[in-house]
């Protein structure tokens, strides 16, 4: 792989990339670092990159590959008695439960919008494509993406609030 097909294929993943090692690594400077090195790891084998069905896979497998051992060599070997109470309080079965239905309730909520919402707010906060990939994907244009968005979110937050509300 050239070095123009590097930047058309490669470069713009790192966005992606970049969110999803903050994701993992809850640090902006790690996460940098992180994908800094995927990037080298990526240039080191561009020969080979061809030879992959999907180099946005292989970059997202390498980032979390790179995050865990980050995450791995900053891993305490002793924890603190706070540190310990804490885990417990939000490993405790009620709270992952509570957990558990909040996030069962967001998925139904989603699939009850009409089609092209469901498919937008997925792409968009959950799968984290950026407005002109979805628009690209879906044939939409970006202003209509934007509005379909706003419209979804809107909704799943009145439908939550008012299950919530009701709860009570």
């Amino acid at each position: 792989m050239e070095l123009n097909q590097f930047k058309i294929t490669v470069l713009p993943l790192r966005s992606k990339l970049l969110n999803y090692a903050q994701k993992l690594t809850s640090d902006t400077c790690d996460a940098e670092d992180v994908v800094q090195e995927v990037m080298l790891k990526l240039w080191n084998i561009r020969q080979k990159l061809d030879e992959y069905n999907s180099v946005e896979a292989l970059a997202v497998r390498i980032t979390h590959n790179l995050c865990m051992d980050k995450w791995r060599s900053k891993k305490p070997d002793a924890l603190s008695l706070d540190q310990v109470q804490t885990a417990s309080r939000e490993a405790n079965p009620e709270h992952l439960m509570e957990r558990k239905d909040e996030f069962r309730l967001m998925n139904e909520i989603i699939s009850s919008l009409p089609t092209l919402q469901q498919t937008i707010i997925r792409m968009k906060d959950v799968e984290e494509y950026e407005t002109d990939e979805i628009a690209e994907i879906t044939g939409c244009n970006p202003e209509s993406i934007r509005s379909n968005l706003s419209r979804a979110r809107k909704k799943v937050r009145d439908i939550y609030l008012r299950l919530k509300t009701n709860e009570v």
